[in-house]
Order: C-alpha cells, then sequence, then structure tokens
C-alpha cells in the first residue's frame, strides 16, 4: 500500500520512511530539502514541499497525480522555545502554521486521495495535553500541539462516513535533533507509531495515544 509521511528528511520521519520501505510498502516522502540517507533509500521523495504554504502543498498534489494514499502520516512539524518572560509571537504564529494549520492543510489538499479505509495520522505531542501540563512554558509548541490535536479530532469525526479513521499520536520522548538527543530511540517510537495505525479503526478513530498504546488525557 502507498503510505505518505511528511516531514520525511531526518528523525521521525526518516525512521517512518525507513522502517516502512523495509516492509515493503510503496513510501512517498514528503520534505523540503531531501538528504542523502532519504535519497538512499530509494523511495519516492518529493522534495522542496513547505506545508505552510498552500501553493506549495497544491504543487505536491499535482505531483501525486491522483494516486490512492492508504496512509497519510502527517509528521512534519517544528520546535521552538517560547517563555512568559520571552514571549515571541513571531515564533508562536510559525509553530502554529506548521504544527497545526501545515497539517491540516496537507489533509484537505489530500482528501481526494484519499478512499474508504484509508487513515491519517497526526504526530503530535504529550506537551500539548491541557490535563497533563503541570511544568508551563513552551508556549509556541504546547497550544500549536493542542490545536492540532483538536483538528484530528474533528476530522475523525468529519471523515468517519467517509470511512476514514484518524489517529492523534505522541511518539514518546525520543531522541532526535529536536529534543537533543534525549529519549527513546527513534526506531523504538516509530514502531510503536506504526503499531498504532496497524490497530486504528473506524471505532477507535479520534483517540489520543502514546506510541506505547496508553491512551493520554486532552
Amino acid at each position: 500500500m502507498t503510505i505518505l509521511v511528511t516531514g520525511a528528511n531526518r528523525g521521525i520521519g526518516y525512521e517512518l520512511c525507513q522502517q516502512l520501505k523495509e516492509m515493503n510498502e510503496t513510501v512517498i516522502a514528503v520534505c523540503r530539502s531531501s538528504s542523502s540517507e532519504l535519497d538512499d533509500l530509494k523511495v519516492q521523495v518529493e522534495s522542496g514541499i513547505d506545508i505552510s504554504s498552500d501553493a506549495s502543498v497544491a504543487n505536491l498534489v499535482q505531483r501525486l497525480q491522483g494516486g490512492t494514499i492508504a496512509v497519510l502520516i502527517n509528521n512534519a512539524g517544528m520546535f521552538q522555545q517560547t517563555t512568559l518572560e520571552d514571549l515571541n509571537f513571531d515564533s508562536i504564529r510559525q509553530q502554529f502554521e506548521v504544527n497545526a494549520m501545515g497539517a491540516l492543510r496537507v489533509t484537505e489538499a489530500l482528501l481526494p486521495n484519499l478512499k474508504a479505509g484509508s487513515k491519517i495520522a497526526m504526530i503530535t505531542s504529550r506537551m500539548g495535553s491541557i490535563a497533563d501540563n503541570t511544568s508551563g512554558g513552551y508556549y509556541g509548541y504546547r497550544m500549536s500541539k493542542a490545536a492540532l490535536s483538536m483538528a484530528g479530532k474533528s476530522l475523525a469525526i468529519d471523515l468517519k462516513p467517509r470511512q476514514i479513521a484518524v489517529a492523534i499520536l505522541h511518539p514518546g520522548m525520543v531522541s532526535t535533533d529536536m529534543t537533543n538527543h534525549s529519549g527513546i530511540p527513534v526506531a523504538e517510537s516509530v514502531q510503536g507509531i506504526l503499531q498504532r495505525i496497524e490497530q486504528l479503526n473506524l471505532q477507535n478513530s479520534g483517540t489520543f495515544w502514546h506510541a506505547n498504546g496508553e491512551e493520554l488525557p486532552w
């Protein structure tokens, strides 16, 4: 089956492409700029795509030429530190544009490519959980990921009549450039993400999961 992954050139996105390739799935790797590692995977790479741009996402749609997508994994995202003492509203706005609106923009644009039985995965964060927030700060990231999770929940409701299921997934604290390489191995996180997508159906659509299978509070 064909699986499209955004933010595919590094970290979780690259590992998703690698593991899916090893499973003999057809992978479409979407990114702003490719990497030598991604090119070496010999998957379909669609680079030069900025998910914060309507025109860029429209260009992606044209490139795909109406091909059916079995699984859409909205993984692309960004993290910038914003504290109460140093509120950078441009940064907060940019994180909203990429983390929340970008995923919704891609999903809306690719709806014609999704058929009954297709699945969507929103890679969000536990840091977007209101109930779980006990440390404050990180305004742009927390707010944008909460918005992304809400978009995923609404999509799950709106797309259920089309028989398209949506998972809202926290990958865990993962050792990537974004976390200064603190956390669990990327491969372990991706294995969990793929297991959650495999178990996703119309009955559990719209659930907020940790990659390890734990249901998380909103």
